[in-house]
């Protein structure tokens, strides 16, 4: 990725803010500046509405506060989890992996990347994660709760899966009040290891959510990944993969519900760094009310990367006149033996699909309901675990 100029004067208040509380790469933060929309890869998603606050570091959640945010969210009945509050490991609700091992010190250098600048200059320590060799993990939940008022959060979590190992991630981000989640994930997947990543965003509706998802993957590994953009008032979710090895996978797929003046972002970048590499990406997003929402998908196929196979679709279902999407699916390649497409497409609900079932009896706002529903269904097909799948569906419901 290219590195972002500065574009906002160096007294903004949110960044005189980060750049003082920063430990490390406070430069590197004041350097790069908040994007706007000058910035080409925020071109869609300005961050003027977090730049006249100073954000401070979050509090501790009492007890109270964290049983109510865990009320009510979509959660595996059992199996490992671990649980952070505005930034902080919650042992007593906590069950570690067993198996689990420290992570290495692997970070990519994202230079340049906004999200990930902001990240390691006030980096809080969150998942350590080394599977070893041959091993099946399992699931894995991990619930990251924010709250508060004008405060920031910044977790990083690393995770090596070595040679055929294996990991489920159900990945849950939601919280009360005006705050900024700045999550980050340093990720390698060995050779022939697979790690299954599903996200459920739906931070508050005053949050603002800023992940960043750096993936190296080795030969025949798999990233699979699936995000479900459900809430915040300002919410990206950026992915970073290198497929650096023959027979590399990844997914990159997700669905988003925007509704209100809310803009939810999905941004990747999938590099084909050798041969034989395949990716697939699938977005769907419906967009309600004067909600926006923001696709950006790249796929960099270098000279060496022949016979890589690339899809990439997103697809947008309009439900209001004020509604809006943003859509920019980029190919760059320069092997000349490749399997590559790209689209999008958008519309509206279908009158006569709603006229048939109106004329059955079903109310208006059921048979809407169900016209979504058919819509997202191939989407919310790809994450293979049913189990979770459903709790996306509860989520999407609730």
């Amino acid at each position: 990725m290219s590195v972002q100029s500065p574009v906002v004067a160096s007294d903004a208040p949110a960044l005189e803010a980060f750049v003082k509380r920063s430990s490390g790469h406070g430069a590197a933060l004041a350097e790069i500046g908040l994007p706007t929309r000058r910035v080409e890869a925020w071109r869609y998603t300005p961050l003027r509405a977090i730049a006249d606050t100073a954000w401070t570091q979050a509090a501790p959640l009492a007890s109270e506060a964290v049983s109510a945010l865990l009320d009510g969210l979509p959660l595996p009945e059992s199996g490992a989890r671990m649980v952070y509050g505005n930034g902080r490991f919650l042992e007593g609700l906590s069950v570690p992996l067993d198996i689990a091992q420290q992570a290495s010190d692997h970070v990519s250098p994202l230079k340049g990347v906004f999200s990930a600048t902001l990240n390691m200059a006030l980096g809080e320590k969150g998942l350590d994660l080394h599977i070893p060799a041959g091993t099946d993990a399992g699931l894995l939940t991990l619930i990251s709760l924010s709250s508060g008022d004008t405060v920031s959060t910044h977790l990083q979590h690393r995770i090596v899966l070595e040679e055929g190992a294996s990991l489920t991630l159900y990945d849950v981000n939601a919280g009360e009040g005006r705050y900024i989640a700045n999550p980050r994930f340093d990720i390698v997947v060995g050779k022939g290891a697979t790690l299954r990543h599903i996200k459920l965003q739906r931070e508050s509706l005053s949050g603002t959510h800023l992940a960043i998802v750096s993936a190296d993957v080795s030969e025949k590994g798999e990233y699979d990944s699936f995000t479900l953009n459900q809430g915040g008032s300002l919410a990206r979710h950026e992915a970073v993969v290198t497929l650096n090895a023959p027979h590399a996978m990844v997914h990159v797929n997700g669905v988003q519900i925007v509704d209100g003046q809310r803009l939810n972002d999905l941004t990747s970048m999938i590099h084909h760094a050798a041969p034989d590499g395949s990716s697939r990406q699938t977005v769907k997003t419906v967009l309600s009310d004067a909600g926006q929402g923001v696709f950006q998908g790249k796929i960099l196929v270098d000279r060496v990367a022949q016979k890589t196979d690339g899809y990439q679709m997103n697809q947008a279902l309009l439900l209001s006149e004020k509604a809006q999407i943003n859509s920019k699916p980029e190919l760059e390649i320069y092997a000349d033996d490749v399997k590559c497409s790209h689209g999008a497409t958008v519309g509206a609900l279908d009158d006569e699909q709603l006229f048939y079932l109106r004329s059955r009896g079903v109310p208006e706002a059921q048979a809407r309901d169900i016209l979504v529903r058919a819509f997202l269904i191939d989407a919310l097909d790809l994450v293979a675990d049913e189990a979770l799948r459903d709790l996306l569906v509860r989520s999407m419901a609730s």
